[in-house]
């Protein structure tokens, strides 16, 4: 199986690592220029890949399951074996995990696993449980997406985007994976978190964000005036300078400042 993957920021082995996780729908291409703009700001490596089905990795087989278990797959089987396979260890390297939505999901199942591998974690519109405006939304999207109205767009990121959108579409809209919720492994994770939520996100509500501080009270929590579900492409700059400052002083556990809290 190929994965697509690349580098960006501080060329050097010693830096700390960010691991960007994609959307539900994303690849490496639609981070668009955000990973580079943390490392750079952090002085870190940044590790940004296509999950297995996404952007240039060895798509899945058109009409294939994809399982209620697919992000578990991803975080217990995939990131593990890739961080393996280009020689990193979290017990030597210093590994940032940057997460949004799916990715942010992933992200946590990773860290609840590998607790003492994860130096620090930033989850952006995170899923902990199936809320109906989740639902809701990937129903109108699919409706669209049926329409052929934004297949072009999609294919141009994507091997087969058809394979992809519906095995992804499919799990979410499965009445089985109404149940599917992650609570019961958040704590176990022992790093720092920092949670973003934008105030106008279409896929999700801050209800994902309480369920996760009733886990984890000490994480840290901002939220995004008027963003929607994706802040790196609609409001990089305020999600830029909160990663900034979460990564710049995990160590002395700075807070983010009160103001900024919801």
């Amino acid at each position: 199986m190929r994965l697509e993957y690349t580098f960006v920021g501080v060329d050097s082995p010693v830096a700390p690592l960010i691991v960007f996780l994609h959307e539900g729908l994303g690849s490496l291409r639609l981070w668009r220029d955000f990973p580079n703009q943390l490392c750079a700001a952090t002085r870190c490596r940044g590790l940004v890949y296509s999950r297995p089905g996404y952007g240039q990795s060895t798509p899945y087989p058109a009409n294939q399951c994809w399982g209620s278990d697919f992000m578990h797959r991803q975080a217990y089987e995939v990131l593990p074996a890739l961080l393996t396979k280009l020689g990193f260890d979290g017990s030597r390297d210093r590994i940032y995990l940057f997460g949004h939505s799916d990715g942010a999901s992933i992200a946590m199942l990773y860290a609840s696993r590998y607790a003492d591998l994860v130096n620090g974690m930033i989850v952006v519109a995170p899923h902990v449980m199936v809320e109906a405006v989740t639902v809701n939304s990937i129903k109108r999207l699919k409706e669209t997406y049926d329409t052929g109205e934004i297949k072009v767009k999609f294919a141009a990121h994507h091997i087969d985007a058809d394979a992809t959108f519906d095995g992804w579409s499919q799990v979410w809209l499965d009445q089985v994976f109404r149940n599917w919720s992650i609570e019961s492994e958040l704590n176990k994770i022992q790093s720092p978190l920092l949670i973003v939520q934008g105030t106008k996100d279409e896929y999700g509500t801050v209800d994902q964000v309480n369920r996760i501080i009733q886990n984890l009270p000490n994480s840290e929590y901002v939220e995004i005036p008027g963003c929607g579900h994706a802040p790196h492409r609609t409001h990089p700059d305020a999600l830029l300078s909160y990663s900034t400052l979460f990564i710049q002083t995990i160590a002395t556990r700075r807070p983010i400042p009160p103001g900024d809290r919801m």
